[in-house]
């Protein structure tokens, strides 16, 4: 019993000290990677990070954060919408899951210009530029 006792308290006692080790999240905040969202079944991440009270970053993911938005559905941390989305823009909202006081909401707005059909190849890049057009000084 008393082996019982020792052990539950040093339990507790380590995990107290693991709690108190994790970092203190001040603030989070969306860190995005484009301007605008695509649809069309493309995997649009959604970046947010932690700011620490020591002043360091530290991304987040679904597991810390609840998402949640006005159009489209999310997978982890990628928001999904279908070709039929006629929306302009979504707005979103993080929750820090350990603080509902800590969230922070978007407007995010959808892209409107198309795709190109037809990419540039490695040799149309490459090429040199043709000096057509610019005059050439001489001193």
């Amino acid at each position: 019993m008393k082996y019982i006792l020792i052990t539950t308290v040093l339990f507790f006692t380590g995990f107290a000290q693991l709690r108190a080790q994790q970092p203190k999240i001040d603030s989070i905040a969306f860190h995005l990677y484009t301007d605008s969202l695509k649809k069309g079944g493309v995997y649009n991440y959604i970046n947010v990070d932690a700011k620490l009270a020591s002043g360091q970053w530290l991304p987040l993911s679904d597991k810390e954060i609840k998402f949640s938005s006005t159009g489209g559905r999310f997978e982890g941390c990628n928001l999904i919408f279908d070709s039929t989305f006629t929306a302009d823009s979504v707005v979103v909202t993080a929750v820090l899951k350990e603080n509902s006081e800590k969230r922070q909401v978007i407007t995010i707005f959808m892209k409107k210009m198309p795709d190109p059909d037809v990419l540039k190849t490695v040799e149309e890049i490459m090429k040199p530029q043709s000096s057509q057009g610019r005059k050439r000084r001489r001193n």
